[in-house]
């Protein structure tokens, strides 16, 4: 999944914390707080070496379950004990992260009965829908149909389109992204234009099951959506990956889906409502739900269910005076596998995806065990199957080795910068934690221009492996160079990154060999270390801005620890 706009520079590489041109809601902490550090020689030939074995095509492409995943774990804790860490699961290197795999067929079209006339809407053309839960069959039927608007649930908003409401068995029929979404600026009730995770479709399945919806529809829209059909209709279509819950997914709704714009407007008018009308009025505060009277959903599919059981690797560097506070470096050591053939490779080796992040890990590993253990503990964490749905850092967030509630926050990288320094860091998520005045250090530091995200309507902030702890309260960073290069500027920079997406993202050319130039990756992983080694060093608990979605996660997490 292409997580970013631009992808040479950092295919996936966002900022997930606020700069100096982006902050001005941001609460941040004393200048006090933030430390001064010293970054020490970074070992190039440490982040050579690791990309290039990881790229290798014995690794296969390391899928997830596969000997491509044996030969990457092996290798990781050899790397870690070499440089210095220790086991980080009480003595052991890995987590055990099981999978599930779901595969819907057979589906039978969505048909709506009880309005003014039949409304049928056929799988992958209208319609499409999958299976949280892991049971080989699923069916929703009779199932009396809810319009609830945006389907958010915001309390720090004053926010509830569920209000009053009971959707228990219930069909309900939201809108994509947020009610403000229109605004041209990145200001207002949900930051506007700037999409919040309230917006996310993913956000819109959790609440509906959270509220017992039997199924979720979502209108599907391109402006708002910020993608087309095709990309809907690819996504859900094929097979599904879970994170095994121990509840086999009982507390998630039947079915969650998306219904195409003309067809959701087809089956409004059956129940005498006219959509558009609606969708103007839910994104307004007060938004009544609506029920289609009388009309009934109905549909149903198969599942092809299978389980492995895949490995996130955790080493550790214990701190020298509160080693039980920990700063987080993540990255994901999974890629494609084996992939569509070009020119008879079938091998997506990931070179720079995220083979790169990983070395990046190792190389920081080594530094700061160099350095000196810093006051508090330093984690290494290297996730499985972010490519499948960020699944290994999200069983890893809700399975924590050590708590969040003791997790200062971190840094997360995800494909590092292959083209060349750079004089700009790009931006994501503007204006959302304390640690904005951490990275205006940073950029002073190392002379580089921080600049805002120029899409924040895509919802770009929610699609990396920082996310899954983030939704749980940790503030983390993640960024890496933008387009404007030291050598060729903007021009050399966007043209790189259409040659990276057209020719090498996501298929069998991101291999070793491709990779040219180093001097960006290693500019970038100077401000790696010294964001983990200044929230290492400070006595500071950063926390997300008063209103931010994530803020009330954080001072749960926070108070129980205290």
């Amino acid at each position: 999944m292409l997580r970013f706009p631009r992808t040479a520079a950092a295919v996936a590489v966002l900022l997930t914390v606020s700069a100096c041109n982006a902050s001005d809601k941001a609460a941040a902490p004393a200048a006090t707080a933030i430390p001064d550090v010293e970054i020490p020689e970074l070992s190039l030939a440490t982040l050579q070496e690791v990309t290039k074995e990881l790229s290798l095509d014995a690794y296969e492409g390391r899928a997830p379950g596969t000997p491509g995943e044996e030969k990457t774990v092996a290798y990781l804790i050899k790397k870690y004990q070499e440089a210095g860490l220790k086991p980080g699961n009480n003595g052991s290197w890995t987590q055990d992260v099981p999978l599930v795999e779901i595969t819907a067929k057979n589906a039978t079209p969505l048909t709506f009965t009880g309005g003014k006339a039949p409304v049928t809407a056929q799988y992958a053309k209208d319609y499409v829908a999958f299976s949280y839960r892991v049971q080989p069959t699923t069916a929703v039927k009779d199932s009396d149909v809810v319009f609830v608007g945006y389907g958010i649930v915001a309390p720090e908003k004053g926010w509830n389109d569920y209000a009053g409401l009971d959707v228990k068995g219930k069909t309900v029929v939201v809108l994509v992204n947020d009610p403000d979404w229109q605004t041209k600026e990145a200001k207002g009730e949900f930051n506007g234009r700037a999409m919040t995770y309230y917006g996310r479709w993913s956000y819109k399945y959790e609440e509906a099951a959270r509220q017992g919806a039997a199924a979720v529809l979502i209108v599907h829209d391109t402006e708002p959506a910020a993608y087309g059909w095709n990309v809907v209709e690819s996504s859900n279509t094929g097979t599904n990956y879970l994170a095994e819950s121990k509840n086999g997914g009982a507390d998630q709704t039947v079915a969650n889906g998306w219904i195409q714009l003309p067809k959701a407007r087809e089956l409004f008018a059956s129940a005498g409502q006219d959509l558009d009308k609606l969708r103007d009025a839910a994104g307004k505060k007060g938004f009544k739900p609506v029920a289609l009277n009388g009309v009934k959903a109905n549909f149903g599919f198969d599942n092809d269910i299978s389980k492995k059981m895949s490995r996130n690797v955790i080493g550790v560097l214990p701190g020298a005076k509160r080693p039980d506070e920990y700063v987080l470096y993540t990255g994901h050591w999974d890629h494609l596998g084996r992939c569509t053939p070009v020119a008879g490779d079938d091998i997506c080796n990931g070179a720079v995806d995220n083979a790169t992040g990983i070395a990046g890990l190792v190389t920081l590993a080594q530094a700061f065990n160099k350095a000196g253990a810093p006051d508090r503990s330093i984690v290494f964490l290297a996730v499985t199957a972010e490519e499948s749905g960020l699944l290994g850092s999200k069983y890893y967030a809700e399975n924590p080795i050590f708590p969040l509630s003791q997790t200062v926050g971190g840094v997360n990288m995800d494909a590092l910068n292959s083209v060349g320094p750079a004089k700009d860091i790009v931006v994501v998520g503007g204006g959302k934690s304390e640690l904005d005045a951490y990275v205006e250090k940073l950029a002073k530091m190392e002379g580089r221009t921080v600049k805002a995200e120029p899409t924040p309507e895509k919802g770009f902030y929610y699609r990396s492996d920082h996310f899954s702890f983030a939704k749980l309260g940790v503030p983390m960073f993640n960024f890496g160079s933008g387009d404007e290069l030291v050598e060729g500027g903007v021009e050399a920079g966007q043209k790189a990154s259409e040659d990276y997406e057209k020719n090498r993202y996501h298929a069998p050319g991101d291999e070793y060999e491709a990779i040219t130039n180093w001097g960006g990756m290693m500019a970038d992983l100077r401000l790696y270390y010294a964001a983990g080694r200044m929230l290492a060093m400070t006595e500071a608990w950063p926390n997300w801005v008063e209103g931010d979605e994530f803020r009330a996660a954080r001072d749960k997490s926070r108070a129980a620890a205290k």
